[in-house]
């Protein structure tokens, strides 16, 4: 018998005055969670669930298996977590608010805009324009990860990204590489990247863990259930949000078995990847459980087919609204990393929503006294 237990934020408030003082402040950011819901899985099958909140966790984290309470009671500490903030280089990077991480595809073949800054000149431009609309890192990709893409030799992948994270670098902009590939995250991080973004978790290059640890550079690890080059294959689950939450635990602890320090690794539950439209879904009105699994969050929904496949197959240069959306409720769901294409539209809805949240903790009209 296999048993786990999940603690899932159900109920959230502006402040924590609304509920007065009973609720958490969700993974130190600007939300603030006052109900749970607390899981117990057995053997793949939902056996048990509980409301609770932040006045009576302890009574019911009491009532769970033994074998499932230590991890139950280690998941309400991380929710309440609050992250360093991130030191990329030069720049740092904190965490107890949104940010926005601006995609510079160097690649003919992306999904959304293959060939658009795939030379030096226009990497340049689009770098500077993100950076300057308020991109707190450029996240530079030169290999497309969409379905049917065909994988590209690590040195022409090196010879793609290596000018425009050199530029990058050059303009004092925190820059990140978007690889899967030990010897181009070494490259990349000898040209001035500062953060590993690696679509397979780093379970595509034997190397690469070792790589990230050596380097002591933060990774984020995404979940994709595909092993080989085909990273969208093998997308059965019994249950998308727990199986998903335990693959990206699984892949936390093998980064830590590699000697990466726990405040180098951030997670993302790979929307899009070998899921369908019900599982992205899923995913999405779930992202708060996944702050219980203690590391910072990134999320990437930027013009993705699911904002098609919801808006009359809208193609991708038509999807702003979408990607804008998945944003604000992702930004609801305490993450602190929304990679997209459409920087300064995106920032201008984060700043709109962070003036919200910070409004609410001093707006005390409704309360009485």
């Amino acid at each position: 018998m296999i048993q786990h237990a999940y603690i899932r934020p159900i109920g959230f408030v502006p402040g924590p005055q609304v509920e007065h003082g009973n609720a958490i402040r969700l993974a130190g950011g600007m939300v603030y969670a006052s109900r749970f819901a607390v899981i117990l899985r057995r053997d793949g099958e939902i056996a048990d669930r509980w409301l609770a909140a932040p006045d009576t966790m302890a009574e019911v984290l009491g009532q769970l298996p033994d074998d499932v309470a230590g991890d139950a009671e280690a998941q309400w500490a991380n929710l309440t977590l609050a992250h360093p903030a991130l030191e990329l280089g030069a720049r740092t990077v904190r965490l107890d608010q949104p940010q926005v991480m601006g995609i510079l595809n160097v690649t003919p073949d992306s999904f959304s805009d293959g060939g658009a800054h795939d030379s030096p000149d226009a990497a340049r431009e689009r770098a500077a324009a993100m950076a300057e609309a308020g991109a707190s890192i450029i996240d530079v990709g030169g290999e497309s990860t969409r379905p049917g893409a065909k994988p590209v030799w690590e040195g022409d992948e090196i010879a793609r990204v290596l000018p425009a994270i050199e530029a990058c670098a050059a303009m004092g902009a925190a820059v990140s590489v978007d690889t899967r590939k030990a010897a181009v995250m070494e490259a990349a991080i000898e040209a001035g990247a500062a953060l590993v973004n690696d679509v397979s978790g780093l379970t595509h290059d034997p190397r690469a863990a070792e790589v990230v640890a050596r380097a002591g550079v933060p990774v984020v690890l995404m979940h994709a259930p595909g092993s080989g080059e085909n990273l969208h294959e093998g997308g059965d689950y019994d249950n998308v949000v727990f199986d998903v939450f335990d693959a990206l635990r699984a892949r936390r602890d093998a980064a830590l078995e590699a000697e990466i320090d726990a405040r180098n690794i951030l997670l993302d539950p790979g929307i899009g990847f070998g899921k369908s439209l019900a599982g992205n879904l899923a995913l999405i009105n779930a992202l708060p459980l996944f702050h219980a699994l203690g590391h910072p969050l990134m999320l990437g929904t930027s013009r993705k087919r699911m904002i098609g496949a919801l808006s009359n197959e809208a193609e991708t240069d038509v999807r702003l609204g979408g990607s804008v959306t998945l944003v604000v409720k992702s930004m609801d769901a305490g993450i602190q990393l929304h990679r997209v294409h459409d920087v300064p539209e995106t920032v201008q809805a984060r700043n709109v929503w962070r003036g919200l949240r910070d409004a609410a903790l001093t707006d005390f009209g409704d309360l009485p006294g």
